[in-house]
C-alpha cells in the first residue's frame, strides 16, 4: 500500500492511526499542502478532488478517508474497527460521524484558506472559527459517551473503534488553533489512553517523515 498524504492532515492522521491499529504495513509519500502541490497536475491525477489521503492498493486508488476506513474495515476484520451490535455501531458510527462531517470539513485547510485570502480573517480569527465548530462538535461527542455511561478508557468500551480514530486527530487540530480543552475532561482521558498505545504514537504528526 501506498499512503499520499501530509503530516498535519486531520484525515490522513485518522487513517494512520486505522491503518496501523489493522497492523498494516505502508509507504508514506508526502504530499507538501504547504506548497500546494496537492494542486499539481501530478497529484490531480492521483486524486481529481486533490485533497489528502490517497491509498493506493496496487489495482485502484481510494480516496477519501471516511470510505478508505470503511474499505480497511471489510477487508480487515481481525482488528475491528466497530463493534459487533448494531445500535452499539451506529453509536460509533454517529461519534465518528460528529467530527469527519460536522467539524472537520469546515475547518480543514481549504476553507481556512478561504477566510485567510477572501475575507481577510487573521489567525486570531481563524482560531475563533475553529474553536466555535470544535466546541459544539466535543459538547456532543461527550454528551453522548455520558450518555452510554462509562465502559472503558476509550470512547467506546476497552479498546480503540471508528471513533477514536476521528477523535484523536481533532484534538491534535484544538491544540493547534489554541481551544481550551479542560472542558472536556473525559475527552482528554480518551485522548491519554489512546496515546499510549503505539498505533497512535506513530499516527501522530510529529513522527511523519515529512514532518517540519
Amino acid at each position: 500500500m501506498k499512503l499520499y498524504n501530509f503530516f498535519r492532515s486531520g484525515t490522513s492522521h485518522r487513517l494512520r492511526i486505522a491503518l496501523n491499529l489493522k497492523g498494516l504495513s505502508y509507504e508514506q509519500i508526502a504530499v507538501d499542502l504547504r506548497k500546494e502541490e496537492h494542486l499539481a497536475e501530478a497529484y490531480t491525477a492521483i486524486n481529481p478532488q486533490q485533497l489528502v489521503p490517497t491509498l493506493d492498493i496496487g489495482d485502484t486508488r481510494l480516496t477519501q478517508s471516511p470510505a478508505i476506513i470503511e474499505w480497511l474495515e471489510e477487508r480487515y476484520p481481525d482488528v475491528p474497527l466497530l463493534p459487533s451490535g448494531l445500535l452499539e455501531r451506529a453509536h460509533v458510527r454517529t461519534l465518528a460521524a460528529i467530527i469527519g462531517c460536522d467539524v472537520h470539513p469546515i475547518n480543514n485547510r481549504r476553507i481556512l484558506e478561504t477566510l485567510r485570502r477572501r475575507f481577510g480573517a487573521d489567525e486570531a480569527a481563524i482560531n475563533q472559527w475553529c474553536g466555535t465548530w470544535i466546541t459544539s462538535g466535543f459538547d456532543a461527542f461527550d454528551a453522548l459517551i455520558a450518555a452510554k455511561g462509562s465502559r472503558g478508557d476509550f470512547s467506546f468500551g476497552d479498546h480503540p473503534t471508528l471513533a477514536d480514530t476521528y477523535l484523536v486527530p481533532q484534538i491534535e487540530s484544538a491544540r493547534r488553533f489554541k481551544v481550551e480543552l479542560g472542558r472536556w475532561p473525559r475527552l482528554q482521558a480518551i485522548d491519554a489512553a489512546c496515546s499510549s498505545l503505539e498505533a497512535f504514537k506513530r499516527a501522530e504528526p510529529s513522527a511523519q517523515p515529512d514532518a517540519a
